[in-house]
């Protein structure tokens, strides 16, 4: 397997974006940000737990100092050392005691993606873990700001959720399979 460079898990994790939460609107309010440079995407292709700590201290102090203009949100991606799911969770749990302790509890949220996702008590082979699946292990840095801002003015944000089952399911999992081929490309 040929080694994965920051550069091309970044330009994966942008198509990705683009192709499937974008184009699919599994998130209605992603389209504005990605046109714009102030969405951050910075990958880590160490598998050390101190790189990777060190990476997601460093994001949630510049997205916490930053403007939103500059910087509106943050994705890391991290191309080795959270591959086994359970590890990611368990530095999923980590990350939110950092952002508790660094007081940030309240104005960044953390939303999880991996390529393995399972939602507990969902069959193995059922569509809505594509709803958190990506193509590495992620940590995507919100603003508590714009997400309640984003919310307060979408209609019935609750159904979010149940309208993105409903379009995964309607690819089913050969076409879900073929749009995260074609990110291989």
């Amino acid at each position: 397997m040929s080694e994965i460079t920051n550069e091309r898990a970044i330009a994966r994790v942008r198509a990705w974006i683009e192709l499937f939460v974008v184009d699919l609107n599994l998130c209605p309010f992603a389209r504005p940000v990605v046109s714009t440079d102030a969405l951050r995407i910075v990958a880590c292709e160490s598998a050390s737990p101190k790189v990777i700590a060190t990476l997601l201290i460093t994001e949630l102090d510049l997205l916490s100092r930053s403007s939103e203009s500059d910087i509106a949100t943050s994705v890391l991606v991290f191309t080795r050392g959270l591959e086994n799911f359970d590890d990611y969770l368990g530095f999923l749990d980590d990350a939110q005691t950092v952002l508790k302790e660094m007081g940030l509890d309240g104005e960044i949220q953390l939303a999880s993606f991996h390529p393995d996702y399972r939602f507990q008590g969902e069959p193995v082979d059922a569509v809505s873990h594509f709803t958190n699946r990506a193509p590495y292990p992620l940590i995507h840095l919100l603003r508590e700001t714009m997400v309640t801002n984003a919310l307060d003015t979408y209609p019935n944000p609750e159904r979010i959720p149940e309208r993105n089952i409903h379009t995964l399911e309607r690819l089913g999992l050969a076409g879900i399979e073929r749009l995260l081929n074609s990110l291989h490309r």
